[in-house]
């Protein structure tokens, strides 16, 4: 069972937005890269199969793979890590999270189904007027 991590995609308004903001860190692989001060100790388990799932605007709406996790230290010798990071990125049940400080773990029984799969169990109109949508999410009614 794949361990995930979530994020606060802190500065972004849309989904849409992430991935124009995430070109300047892609590599040579063509992932993305995100910096972070901490390596996670349970990297092992978040590199089976894990995800990161951004949190945008108070609702968890996106998740890209992990491709690796990787510790560096910078010219002071002062420690960070980078994600690497899938450049898709997928769609999931939108799902109200509150603000937290840094990025916390997520067991996959907790993360949120992709869109894709929920929509399809849950009948959800794909054409659906975006601010409907969220509307409705927010009021659990989605």
């Amino acid at each position: 069972m794949a361990l995930h991590i979530i994020k606060l995609a802190v500065g972004i308004e849309d989904p849409e937005d992430l991935g124009p903001r995430q070109e300047r860190w892609k590599n040579a692989n063509g992932n993305y890269q995100h910096r972070t001060r901490m390596t996670p100790t349970r990297a092992t388990e978040v590199l089976a199969g894990g995800s990161l799932y951004w949190v945008i605007k108070g609702m968890i709406q996106v998740r890209q793979p992990i491709v690796g996790i990787h510790a560096k230290k910078d010219d002071s010798g002062k420690p960070y890590c980078i994600i690497e990071l899938e450049p898709r990125h997928i769609p999931v049940a939108a799902t109200a999270k509150r603000p937290f400080q840094g990025w916390r773990y997520l067991k996959d029984t907790d993360a949120p189904p992709d869109a894709a799969k929920f929509a399809a169990a849950a009948y959800v109109d794909p054409a659906m007027p975006k601010a409907l949508k969220a509307e409705l999410q927010k009021l659990g009614l989605l």
